[in-house]
């Protein structure tokens, strides 16, 4: 059922994202946190609606800093055209928030979309039109002319002052971070991977508007020359890395630069191949990078570079509400299940700059949680099966209850606050 905004949780298994586990209780008022404990809650709490968790784990809303709304895990990406297009392109945004929500993710940071279609999306689940996660939006990619993206989520920049001008039109829409195309891609036709693009010029005048706008500013990156040119431009985080190399990963500790190593599309690239309809360069380009991403991120990980987790959601089959496969590739690529949690809750919420907010369970935070029926540190495949996520919770508001079969949605969600980072009230 849906709590009131009086709850307390107890008799769980909580893992709150610091790293520490607690067999306890967790307490809501309205939106947020107001304490979080061992035991039994303390009279205090007493009079508070009581859902007993026995047997369950309770583990901070997953957070996904690279996904595609707009996009529909197809083999091949269609271009908008028509205003229709756009659009649809709303709707089909707003389908795939709420299946993303469904699967664990209670915030994410969209990385492109064709026009306006996030803001778009962001101002209906204000209106209470639809149900997304929290969002943080780029609004269009600023890529070089031709470059990678440029048909489908794209604007094309040539100089540092066009650059300047495009990242001003994208905050000026509302954007949170702007993303930058710094190397050819695997999905763009005749854009090669490993290809440097936008010059260290170019981005770094869109990045100092990000800063200056208090914003945050991402590199699409394969090509080891692409990811330095993006690091030296001041970028803060790199979006994928497939082919950094030891003198990019020193740039990277240098200056704290983040890592999105998005395990999950190329595998499914490669895996689904061109028998399932993607095009053939583009399973060509996802089988060259592919063991070189499972060598780079050993290696950024072993030297220390801070890591986020990102699915890139939407690309060709990996689907909206699977999004939590990444963290079982994280730990196939070594990492512990705690340690792949708390890359995609406290460490996800520190490289988007909302660690106040969100990332952990503690006293003040937005109560943004799930409740699962088993425990994910012994076994993190659960994670992959959304029947193991029993709830889901948003602001303190139910948005899944397997159990009562009820899945909030629209008007009755409206006026929570799920759109750009506030701070709790």
């Amino acid at each position: 059922m849906q709590p009131s905004t009086s709850c307390v949780y107890r008799n769980a298994r909580i893992i709150d994202g610091t790293g520490r586990i607690r067999q306890g209780y967790l307490a809501v008022e309205g939106a947020c946190i107001v304490d979080v404990g061992d035991g039994d809650p303390p009279k205090s709490l007493a009079g508070r609606n009581a859902v007993d968790l026995r047997g369950r784990t309770i583990v901070p809303g997953m957070i996904d800093c690279h996904v595609h709304l707009s996009m529909d895990a197809k083999p091949k990406l269609d271009p908008p055209v028509s205003p229709q297009d756009h659009m649809l392109a709303v709707l089909r945004a707003g389908r795939n928030a709420l299946h993303t929500l469904h699967s664990g993710v209670t915030t994410v940071r969209d990385c492109g979309t064709p026009g306006q279609v996030d803001f778009a999306l962001r101002r209906a689940a204000q209106d209470g039109l639809c149900i997304t996660p929290r969002l943080l939006l780029s609004g269009q990619a600023l890529c070089m002319t031709g470059g990678h993206g440029w048909q489908f989520l794209g604007t094309e920049v040539d100089g540092p002052d066009a650059a300047r001008r495009a990242a001003r039109q994208q905050l000026k829409a509302g954007a949170d971070n702007i993303k930058l195309i710094a190397t050819g891609g695997i999905l763009t036709q005749g854009s090669e991977i490993g290809n440097a693009e936008l010059s260290v010029q170019e981005m770094r005048a869109a990045v100092d508007e990000a800063h200056n706008a208090g914003k945050i500013a991402a590199a699409h990156a394969h090509g080891g020359q692409g990811i330095k040119n993006a690091i030296l431009a001041g970028v803060d985080s790199i979006e994928h890395g497939y082919f950094i190399d030891a003198e990019g990963i020193d740039m990277m500790l240098e200056r704290g630069t983040w890592l999105v190593a998005t395990s999950t599309p190329v595998r499914n690239v490669v895996l689904h191949g061109t028998e399932a309809g993607i095009p053939e360069a583009a399973v060509a380009k996802a089988r060259s990078a592919i063991d070189a991403h499972v060598a780079s991120f050993k290696a950024a990980r072993k030297a220390g570079v801070r890591l986020a987790m990102g699915t890139d959601a939407g690309v060709p089959f990996t689907r909206h509400g699977t999004n939590l496969d990444e963290l079982f590739y994280l730990v196939e690529l070594g990492m512990t299940p705690m340690e792949a949690i708390q890359t995609a809750t406290r460490d996800s919420a520190r490289m988007l700059k909302m660690e106040h907010l969100v990332g952990t369970l503690e006293a003040g935070k937005y109560a943004d949680f799930l409740v699962l029926d088993a425990d994910p540190l012994e076994d993190i495949s659960l994670l992959r099966d959304p029947e193991h996520v029993r709830q889901v919770v948003l602001n303190g508001r139910t948005v899944l209850d397997r159990d009562a079969s009820r899945f909030l949605m629209g008007a009755a969600f409206s006026n929570i606050g799920v759109g750009a980072p506030g701070t709790p009230a």
